[in-house]
């Protein structure tokens, strides 16, 4: 793809084992990190990345992965946007922008049908269609406050043989979760459970009923990176094991994956906000997007859309959307009663905002009664969850 800018075309192409070295400077630069490593990382299963050239020179960088995300309990293909970097001096010079419309052909050719990212900065993805959908939240709990009634339910070690039962238990309560990846796609590793600290298993005759993978990394907080339960016992059994570490440490920090567990399970006092990452969604592809998710709330209606997207011409234009058994599906035509922008598709779709707080945003106008047809589809609006960073 070749994009011209002041000073010269900017040039995307794939990246390939000889850009290794300039892409991991640029991201060591942009994000912290090492600006060395082995390049063998550009092969790495489970991603596409791009480099931008000026000039001949690597001066970009982005790469995205091969997700899958929950909405209304099916999993839609998805493309997470990750580490896109720009030398400083080419700042300015519609860098980004390539990479980012080069990734929105790329996701849509691979079937990716929603796009999600973690931004530092919002501008330049608000300009690509990106928009504010969920968060990532960590959250602080006091261990001598942590008393959780003693349970009748076994917990043991984990090993490899229950990981497979760990990745069922997971699954069973991120598909309630809008907005949670399905973890099986190849960038992840379920073995990576066995390499933390602890990796706790609660079963009983039929399998795992949950588990808990926490990490110590020093001798003031216990970090908890999941815990899985399907039922309040095994979230009692599991938090358990968090509570015996109050006579080592002061507090746990937990990685929210169910809310449920903190808003209606855990007995004690948490500091909420200790940690919230906001991460935003865009629809790539919105027939495909529409096929791919689940409708558990949607009667049956019609209702007609246009939808103005200049960065992804080939869903811009009129839809209609119909609903009927439960099955929604968008085809093109219909009157455009309801005009949506780019940025509103994805709050939309996750659920995150209603037609009202749309409206009032500036990313929606038409017809009010018609717009709130879009909210009795998605049953929204609530806060969709992530709980991977990437």
């Amino acid at each position: 793809m070749v994009s011209g800018s002041a000073g010269g075309a900017v040039v995307v192409r794939p990246c390939v084992r000889e850009d290794a070295a300039a892409a991991q400077a640029l991201r060591g630069l942009a994000f912290g990190g090492p600006r060395e490593a082995d390049p063998s990382w550009v092969d790495s299963p489970g991603f596409t990345a791009a480099v931008a050239e000026l000039g001949g020179a690597v001066v970009g960088f982005t790469r995205v992965w091969a997700f899958r995300q929950f909405f209304g309990g099916r999993a839609v293909p998805c493309g997470g946007v990750a580490s896109v970097a720009v030398a400083p001096h080419a700042r300015g010079r519609g860098v980004a922008s390539a990479l980012l419309d080069d990734a929105l052909v790329g996701m849509r050719e691979a079937g990716q049908a929603v796009s999600a990212l973690f931004p530092y900065v919002k501008r330049p993805y608000r300009a690509r269609g990106w928009e504010h959908a969920g968060a990532l939240e960590r959250v602080r709990v006091p261990l001598a406050e942590l008393r959780v009634p003693r349970v009748d339910v076994e917990v043991r070690p984990g090993t490899a043989a229950d990981l497979a039962g760990a990745q069922d238990a997971y699954l069973r309560t991120a598909r309630d979760i809008d907005g949670m990846f399905d973890r099986t796609t190849p960038g992840f590793t379920v073995e990576r459970a066995l390499a933390e600290d602890v990796f706790t298993v609660a079963v009983d005759g039929s399998g795992v009923r949950g588990y808990l993978v926490a990490r110590r990394p020093d001798g003031s907080t216990v970090d908890v990176l999941d815990l899985v339960a399907d039922d309040v016992d095994t979230a009692h059994a599991l938090l358990g094991q968090v509570a015996s570490w109050a006579g080592y440490t002061p507090e746990a920090g937990l990685r929210v994956l169910d809310p449920a567990l903190l808003d209606l399970v855990l007995p004690s006092s948490v500091t909420r906000g200790a940690h919230v990452e906001t991460w935003m969604l865009r629809v790539v592809d919105l027939p495909a997007a529409v096929a791919a998710r689940g409708w558990p709330h949607a009667p049956d209606l019609a209702v007609d859309v246009e939808v103005v997207d200049e960065h992804a011409p080939w869903q811009a234009g009129r839809w209609r959307l119909t609903a009927e058994g439960g099955q929604v599906r968008a085809e093109r035509g219909g009157e455009g009663s309801v005009r949506l922008l780019a940025r509103a598709l994805g709050p939309w779709f996750a659920g995150a905002a209603s037609s009202g707080q749309l409206r009032r945003s500036g990313l929606l106008d038409g017809d009010a009664e018609a717009a709130r047809a879009l909210d009795r589809l998605v049953g929204g609006p609530g806060l969709p969850r992530l709980a991977d960073a990437f």
